[in-house]
Order: C-alpha cells, then sequence, then structure tokens
C-alpha cells in the first residue's frame, strides 16, 4: 500500500544522525518562562493574567477566544513578572506572559489525576482535549479539537497518526516513537473513539527502522491498527502527499483531508492527547530537538512551554563562534530567528543552528527557466511563472495559478539554480492575495 510515490519531492542530506540515537532529556526548570498567548492557528486566546498574579502549574492564563482557538496554561507554578511583547520563533514579537518559577512546580486543582478513561464518550475525550489546549505538534499548531470535528456529512474512516519527520535534523518523533510507542497508541485510540474510526495507520519514512520495529510491535494488540515504512523523500509528511502514498486518495486542490474521508494527527500530539485524557494534564511541555554543527552537542529535550532558545542552546553546550543561522523548526519549512530570546511554543518541534560554511544565501538571480521548480514541487505547481509573477506583483494571476496552494515546503527553492527565494515569494503573494480579499468584503 506504501509503495503509491508522490509527485516530485527532493532528497536533500538528513542529518538525523546528529541525535536520532540520543534519547530526550529532561531540561531543567530554566529562571523564567517566556509563554505566547498566540500559539494556535486561528484567534488567538484572551490573556486572563497581569503582571504580579501567582500562577499554579497547569493554570490557564488566556482562555480560547472562539472555536478555533485554544487556552493556554501556565507550565509551572510561580510570580507573572510582566505581560509584554517578546519575540515569538514564528518571526513577530506577540503577547506573552513572563513567568519566574517558584520552585514548587505545583499543580492546579483538580489536574494531573488518572481518569477512568473507558467510560468516557467522544464528546468527553474531545472535551478534555480542547480543554489541555492541544494543538499539531508537527508544526501546523491548528487546535486538535477542532480537527476531531468534521462538519455534518463528512465522515473519517481512516485516520493517520504522522511519525514521517521528513524534515531534515528533526528527531523528535523518531524519539517519541521509541520511548513512549504505548502512550502515543493509547492517545491515537482516543482519537479513533472521537471520530468512530476502525483504521489507524502509523506512518513512518524507513530511515527510522527501529521506529517502525517498535511501533509494529505495539501494534499488534490492536485490532485495525497498522504501522506502514514510507519511502524517504521529502516532503513525505505533507498531509497530503502522506495520505496519497498510503490511500491513493487526492486532496482537491483547496480542499482538506477530511473530503476524502481522513484524518492525520502527529504523534507528538497522540502523546499529548494521552497525557490529557488519562491524566487530565495540559499541555505543558514538548520534545524539541536542538541540533545542528552550531551547538557543541546536539539533542533532544523535553521542555517546558516558555523554555527560551538561549536556555536550550546553553543546555547543549552554547554556540560556535561561527554559527551564523538558528532556525525554529526544520532548515527546509522553519524559520530563522533574529533573537535567542524566542521561547518554545507547542509547534517548536526543533532548534536548528548552522555554520557559516552551511548556509546558503539566496541572491534572487533571474529564471532561467529551467523547469527543476516544476518537476521538484509536490502540488504540481509552476514556481517559476508564480515567482514572476510576484516579482512584478501580479497578484491576482499569482492566485489564478494556484499560489495558495502552495505548502511552502521549501523544495522548489532547493534545487533552484538561481538561488530564488521562491518560498519568500509565495509567502508574500498570499498575504497580499488575503488583503486583497479582505478589501473585496
Amino acid at each position: 500500500m506504501s509503495g503509491r510515490h508522490f509527485f516530485g519531492g527532493v532528497h536533500p542530506e538528513y542529518h538525523k544522525e546528529m541525535t536520532a540515537g540520543k534519547a530526550i532529556e529532561a531540561m531543567p526548570m530554566p529562571e523564567k518562562l517566556v509563554v505566547h498567548f498566540a500559539q494556535n492557528i486561528g484567534s488567538m486566546p484572551t490573556p486572563l493574567v497581569k503582571r504580579g498574579d501567582q500562577v499554579k502549574k497547569g493554570q490557564v492564563i488566556a482562555e480560547a477566544s472562539g472555536f478555533v482557538s485554544v487556552p493556554v496554561h501556565a507550565p509551572t507554578s510561580g510570580k507573572v513578572e510582566a505581560v509584554d511583547m517578546f519575540p515569538n520563533p514564528v518571526g513577530a514579537e506577540t503577547l506573552a506572559a513572563v513567568i519566574a518559577p517558584d520552585g514548587e512546580d505545583a499543580w492546579a486543582e483538580g489536574l494531573n489525576v488518572e481518569q477512568d478513561t473507558d467510560s468516557m464518550n467522544g464528546d468527553q475525550i474531545k472535551g478534555l482535549i480542547r480543554d489541555a489546549g492541544l494543538v499539531g505538534m508537527g508544526g501546523a499548531t491548528f487546535p486538535t479539537h477542532v480537527k476531531l470535528s468534521p462538519p455534518e456529512g463528512k465522515s473519517i474512516d481512516t485516520l493517520i497518526l504522522n511519525g514521517a519527520e521528513c524534515e531534515p535534523y528533526l528527531t523528535a518523533d523518531h524519539r517519541l516513537m521509541l520511548e513512549h510507542p504505548a502512550e502515543i497508541l493509547e492517545g491515537a485510540s482516543f482519537f479513533a473513539r472521537v471520530l468512530d474510526v476502525k483504521r489507524v495507520i502509523v506512518a513512518i519514512e524507513k530511515n527510522k527502522p527501529d521506529a517502525i520495529e517498535k511501533m509494529k510491535k505495539a501494534v499488534e494488540v490492536k485490532e485495525g491498527y497498522s504501522v506502514e515504512a514510507l519511502d524517504v523523500v521529502y516532503p513525505q509528511g505533507a498531509e497530503k502527499q502522506l495520505i496519497f502514498a498510503l490511500t491513493g486518495r487526492r486532496v482537491p486542490a483547496g480542499g482538506l483531508p477530511m473530503d476524502v474521508n481522513v484524518l492525520v494527527q502527529n504523534v507528538g500530539t497522540a502523546f499529548a492527547a494521552y497525557e490529557a485524557v488519562r491524566f487530565k494534564r495540559p499541555l505543558l511541555e514538548r520534545v524539541v530537538t536542538v541540533t545542528g554543527n552550531g551547538v557543541a552537542e546536539p539533542k533532544n529535550i523535553r521542555a517546558r512551554i516558555g523554555t527560551r532558545f538561549e536556555d536550550m542552546i546553553d543546555r547543549c553546550g552554547g554556540l560556535a563562534e561561527d554559527t551564523v543561522k538558528v532556525i525554529s523548526g526544520g532548515p527546509m519549512m522553519g524559520v530563522a530567528q533574529y533573537s535567542l530570546d524566542a521561547a518554545v511554543t507547542k509547534g517548536t518541534s526543533g532548534i536548528v543552528t548552522l555554520r557559516k560554511d552551511e548556509v546558503v544565501q539566496f541572491v534572487s538571480d533571474p529564471c532561467i527557466r529551467c523547469g527543476r521548480c516544476v518537476e521538484a514541487c509536490p502540488m504540481r505547481l509552476n514556481p517559476s511563472a508564480l515567482s514572476i509573477f510576484i516579482e512584478m506583483c501580479h497578484f491576482e494571476d499569482a492566485a489564478e495559478y494556484h499560489v495558495t496552494d502552495c505548502i511552502e515546503c521549501g523544495s522548489c527553492a532547493y534545487v533552484c539554480p538561481s538561488q530564488r527565494p521562491l518560498v519568500h515569494h509565495f509567502r508574500r503573494a498570499k498575504a497580499e492575495i488575503r488583503k486583497m480579499s479582505r478589501k473585496a468584503g
């Protein structure tokens, strides 16, 4: 079944050997935590705390502001020292609460209590997932409870657990599958119960044979569950490409996985769901791969939400002198950071450090019409034509050429001999198209 291959894709150097064999380590509590309120796609949660407030671990410090929104919780107990604008890993300053831990790590009342999950129905499970503030932890940060709420007429027959982790350098999901396979599958079973789904596929790229073996052993006791080994090609973990590789179903342009009766959840999200439903624990921490030749000792670290990048990097021995770029996420889809005061959010899967001789400078030479980007694009777009339209500010033409279907995987820029900043062009075009749509009313 997993022999199908999506169109396009590239084969970058993966560099996963730096951390794939390293067990997850717990990050010591830092002196301060910078907890951003904007940690999900959709409406930003509404802050509930102010400077001087005392908070408990797991206490809601920002409440959901709508259906497509999730609450944010205090990662530990302590004092709110400030509520102000701070660098967010997505590339802009956003409002955050600075919490000084009190050393007690004391839970708010009613949390961290084992639940009788056997008696729960789908709505109760979904409510616990919503209240725990779960989002897609592969980087998308779409509220999990919304994803688990397909509209009337949209039935789901297949749940895919995404363990592909196709981004170079990153191994957080890999380590989770090695160290917590049963917990991941229990989290998946909660998703399946909400959706009334009997077929669950765990998808893992073939460059993780130990994780494939571990998860196959774990699913032996789960009826309707299977593990599929996928070809190693980037972006294998992208939803639409993953769905086609596993099922042969094509998500229509502008459509969603539910349009072909499939739902995809990251393995990290499944683990978080296990903790939320089984123990009533909000999403307060996550595994982050801190790696690259720019740090002395790359690691996989379980860190509290709000841990500053500087503290994470110091835990790995600090930066080499000639480190010139720090990326939140992977090198293909991640965001370069302008400050190490940026802090871990729910969507932070990795911190990648690159030295001077490893960084490609986009020079934006003219397009030579070689067609390599067309061959590489997994969405069957024409990045060459799109980039030229955008350089000329012809955003309407870019829209007609389906720029909004771009998944920003970076495959086109990776193969471009003219080193054109193609993804940057497409992000700009999407922003301009959204602006035009708002003006049109």
